[in-house]
């Protein structure tokens, strides 16, 4: 069982401490042995997480300056809204942060539902219909980008005229690809289809994700993806209140549901505290599981 941290906020208690704090947090991360570091790609705070006009950072600007400051980490968006950049763009940018990372990126996509910010900042808001069909040629994009086909890419959204990537990333084939998102017509069967690993609300509770999982595994048969290929992880959040002994319990019923990675939020993140928790508690106890 391996731990990640994922960084919603970018909202400390002093914003000009805010870039020494955000380091702080980063590298007691990978030094306490965090396997996966991410953060939000969106362009306004979200709802459930607090108000729009909270501090939000782009994420790949951070996520290149995370991957001078760690030596560890796997780091990623999670997840990158398939309408805010044009895929070719996305997967260079995945690309150089392989690269620059040592082999240390993932690429994490979504379909988009934050109408907000995208109407906000003027990048527009298909149907999710259309969101989705982009994101099926978002993922053909970065496959072929990847490959030894520097050919054309003619889609009904994207047209590139050559899939040149070069450098080619450092992990080969390529970076995991991570799907966020608990679909079932839709994203679990991209999932099993193009990608390496799945993100799945632990908020749900043992029964849904026991049936996610299912429905993932049906996918996998049908387009003769071994399921033991898929990365399964789960999204999870730790209070200012959680104890190690509550943490351990919910691991426990992870493992036994199948998911190899619990990905955790942490409230009050910049303070340490819930961290150090994990960092010096959790991971011992459940990295030989």
């Amino acid at each position: 069982m391996r731990i990640g941290l994922h960084i919603p906020s970018f909202t400390n208690s002093n914003a000009e401490t805010f870039t020494d704090d955000f380091t702080e947090v980063v590298k007691t991360a990978d030094k306490g042995g965090i396997s996966l570091i991410t953060v939000m790609d969106h362009y306004y705070q979200i709802p459930h997480v607090g108000e729009a006009e909270e501090p939000m950072n782009e994420a790949y600007t951070t996520l290149g300056y995370m991957a001078g400051i760690t030596k560890k980490a796997k780091i990623s968006a999670m997840v990158t809204g398939v309408i805010y950049r044009n895929p070719g763009f996305l997967i260079k940018q995945a690309t150089t942060l392989d690269v620059l990372s040592k082999g240390r990126a993932y690429l994490g996509l979504g379909a988009a539902w934050f109408e907000r910010e995208a109407v906000g900042l003027g990048f527009g808001f298909p149907t999710l219909k259309e969101r989705f069909e982009r994101l099926e040629e978002t993922l053909q994009i970065a496959k072929q980008m990847w490959s030894d086909n520097n050919g054309p890419f003619n889609g009904k959204y994207y047209q590139l005229l050559e899939t040149l990537c070069s450098p080619k990333p450092i992990q080969k084939p390529h970076p995991p690809i991570i799907l966020g998102g608990m679909g079932e017509t839709k994203t679990l069967k991209f999932v099993a289809k193009y990608a390496n690993a799945c993100n799945l609300f632990s908020r749900v509770g043992e029964d849904v994700l026991k049936h996610k999982i299912n429905v993932l595994k049906k996918h996998c048969e049908n387009n003769n993806r071994d399921f033991s290929e898929i990365e399964i992880t789960s999204q999870g959040r730790i209070s200012d209140e959680t104890t190690s002994d509550e943490l351990i319990t919910e691991l426990k019923s992870l493992k036994d549901l199948g998911f190899h990675h619990a990905h955790f939020s942490i409230k009050g993140l910049y303070d340490l505290k819930q961290l150090e928790m994990v960092c010096n508690e959790i991971i011992p106890t459940v990295s030989d599981w």
